[in-house]
């Protein structure tokens, strides 16, 4: 059985992946900046590493999962002047929409999520440590900046010349000592939050939030650091800068997922073409969204239309329903299992376009078989594909993608709608067939689809239908 090789982003190449500490994997995840509803340009991402959390944990690792909240930002304070609203009630509303968004898309909580300002002590603790070293200096105005020319290794992740960055125009540049220096501390302004420093108050540089974040929780040395690709400049390379300059290991390896586009460009606000999930979860279930988002290789661009989402949302339905007949036939819901193509497709740099061609194989076998009533061929095909989906995290037998409201809600539901069915199933059987679909067009109408089978008609939410 092959064995796992992933992707790093500072080498450009694929290789095995050898763990600092034998059965230990520790990852770093950049999460939220809190200062706006998640869109699914946000949320690829944590898809995207938790199918890397559930395969490395499938695979024998204990994996120590960081995602952290920034939550003091420029972007954080200018929103709450817009919403006329205290900074911190503007960053807890919007980290809880992420929160939900998270959880609707059954991506798991991380064993720690630490928000940027709970951790100010570290970060003081990170700068003097980068003062004494003679890396980062304070010009006596409250700011502290890191200074990039002594740094040998500046710029190895995105592999640009210092010489043609531009100013780094994160401060005022009377203080630098070089433009590209960049600001570990921002001296305090009029009106903004603020935190008392040997250097003068104020608030932390959003590079320095995810080094000491990360120096807390993970050590000096962890496995992966993660995020997506518009973060490996400045953000990324810069944690690298001022984690090195402290003489830290820091990250083994760097991986990121590319971008949602829509015609071409990146999802963003600025954009205009930005779709929130809230908005999205309107049209199709959480794990419908899930499953047309992690569907692409995490390293390839995906580019969004409501007409792809639409048409993932349908052949994930067929898959479902083929493990809704199984489960009838069998008596049971199948047990999961992971085959060897699945294990060496993902073993393959999480290749879960690879994964899906043997999805849609054992789909094949497996309706055929219903058709044939060869109850081995059902159950084999039906324990592969629950297996896979459970590391895609889109099992639909999982609590985590039951109806909003609890198992009671489910079974009031179903209990509803079979009285509508046995209804359906009177009309039919003394000939009224007008009746018989006025009940059938009915629960369409309210996205209910039903299916005739042999063991009885069923039921599936086909869409969710805006209202």
């Amino acid at each position: 059985m092959s064995s796992l090789s992933l992707y790093d982003t500072l080498t450009r190449t694929t290789s095995p992946f050898v763990p600092l500490k034998s059965g230990e994997v520790g990852i770093y995840l950049c999460g939220a900046t809190v200062q706006a509803p998640p869109h699914i340009g946000h949320v690829r991402s944590g898809v995207n590493f938790d199918i890397l959390r559930r395969w490395l944990s499938k695979s024998g690792y204990n994996v120590t999962f960081i995602r952290n909240v920034t939550d003091i930002d420029d972007k954080i304070l200018h929103k709450a002047v817009h919403e006329k609203a205290a900074w911190w009630a503007v960053a807890m509303k919007y980290e809880r929409a992420f929160s939900d968004a998270y959880a609707a898309l059954n991506v798991q909580p991380p064993t720690y999520e630490p928000r940027a300002t709970g951790h100010i002590t570290q970060m003081i603790d990170l700068m003097s440590l980068l003062i004494e070293r003679g890396a980062a200096y304070a010009p006596g105005n409250g700011d502290v900046y890191l200074e990039v020319r002594k740094l040998d290794s500046y710029l190895t992740l995105s592999r640009q010349k210092l010489d043609d960055l531009l100013s780094a125009a994160d401060a005022d540049e009377t203080f630098k000592k070089d433009p590209r220096d960049f600001a570990l501390w921002k001296a305090a302004k009029p009106g903004d939050p603020s935190w008392p420093t040997p250097w003068g108050a104020g608030r932390p540089g959003w590079h320095l939030e995810c080094s000491a974040m990360a120096h807390a929780y993970l050590g000096e040395a962890f496995d992966i650091h993660g995020g997506g690709l518009d973060l490996i400049f400045p953000h990324h390379e810069n944690e690298i800068a001022q984690s090195e300059a402290a003489g830290y290991a820091f990250s083994q390896r760097w991986m990121h997922n590319a971008w949602v586009t829509a015609s071409g460009e990146k999802m963003s606000k600025s954009l205009g073409n930005s779709l929130q999930v809230a908005e999205l979860l309107k049209t199709v279930r959480g794990i419908e969204l899930r499953w047309y988002l992690g569907s692409a290789h995490y390293r390839s661009m995906l580019e969004f239309s409501h007409e792809a989402l639409a048409e993932s949302a349908t052949a994930f339905r067929r898959i479902e329903g083929f493990l809704n007949r199984a489960t009838e036939i069998l008596g049971s819901a199948p047990i999961p299992v992971i085959s060897k193509g699945f294990t060496d497709a993902m073993n393959d740099d999480l290749a879960v376009p690879t994964a899906l061609a043997g999805i849609s194989e054992a789909l094949r076998l497996g309706n055929s078989a219903v058709t044939s009533g060869d109850k081995t061929v059902i159950a084999a095909a039906a324990s592969e594909i629950r297996g896979a989906l459970e590391i895609l995290g889109c099992d639909p037998f999982d609590p985590a993608f039951a109806i909003s409201g609890g198992a009671d809600l489910t079974d009031a539901l179903d209990g509803v709608i079979q009285l509508a069915l046995a209804q359906r199933t009177a009309a039919r059987d003394r000939k009224d067939f007008a009746a018989s679909d006025q009940i059938r067009d009915g629960l369409a109408a309210l996205g209910i689809t039903i299916e005739d089978t042999a063991q009885g008609p069923r039921w599936s939410i086909s869409q969710i239908s805006e209202k």
